[in-house]
C-alpha cells in the first residue's frame, strides 16, 4: 500500500470529505448511498468525492478486520531489530524479506539504537521461537533482536485522527 504524504493534499479536503473518510475508515462495508445519507449529499456527488479521494491517494485500500483471537493467533510480539550493517542495500534486503513473512503485520524503520520495530502475530511462544530462530536470526542481516511479548492490547484502531487534518472550505459538490 502506498502512503499519502501531508502538505498540499490535506489542503484539498473539506469537512464533508473528512466525514466521508471517517465513515469509510470505520466501516468500509457502507454503501455509497449510506455514506451520502450520513453526510447530507446525494449518491452521485458522494461517489465523485470518494473517487477523487481514491485518485488523490487518500484512500489506498479497503479491508475486513479479522479477530485474531477467534483464529487462535493471540500471541503478539513487538520486536526491536538491529541490522549487522545498516547500509542501503541491507535495509532494502531486510524490508524485502519482511514482505514475505506473514507473521509480520507491521514493520517500521525507526530512529535510535535499533533499525526496525516489527509487530509479529502467531499462535504461541513456540511458533514465535521458530520464527525468531529460522527467519529473523536466520538472516545474516540481523545482529540483534529484543522481543517484547504483548500481554494485553488496551487500544487497537486503524482509524486516523482526522480531526487533526486542516481543512479548507470549498464547495465542490
Amino acid at each position: 500500500m502506498n502512503e499519502c504524504g501531508g502538505g498540499k493534499l490535506s489542503q484539498e479536503l473539506d469537512s464533508v470529505d473528512a466525514r466521508i473518510l471517517d465513515l469509510i475508515q470505520r466501516d468500509a462495508s457502507l454503501s455509497v448511498a449510506e455514506i451520502a445519507d450520513r453526510v447530507g449529499l446525494s449518491s452521485s456527488p458522494c461517489w465523485r468525492r470518494i473517487k477523487r479521494m481514491e485518485e488523490a491517494g487518500f484512500i489506498v485500500g479497503r479491508v475486513t478486520l479479522i479477530n485474531n483471537h477467534a483464529l487462535g493467533l493471540d500471541f503478539q510480539v513487538i520486536a526491536s531489530v538491529k541490522l549487522s550493517l545498516p547500509s542501503r542495500e541491507n535495509l532494502e534486503a531486510f524490508e524485502s524479506m519482511v514482505q514475505a513473512w506473514p507473521e509480520v503485520i507491521e514493520c517500521m524503520t525507526v530512529t535510535g539504537a535499533v533499525d526496525y520495530m516489527i509487530h509479529i502475530v502467531t499462535t504461541d511462544m513456540h511458533a514465535y521461537d521458530n520464527f525468531l530462530r529460522d527467519k529473523l536470526l536466520g538472516s545474516k542481516l540481523v545482529s540483534d533482536v529484543q522481543s517484547r511479548i504483548v500481554i494485553r492490547v488496551s487500544k487497537k484502531t486503524t482509524a486516523l485522527p482526522l480531526g487533526l487534518v486542516r481543512q479548507t472550505t470549498k464547495s465542490s459538490d
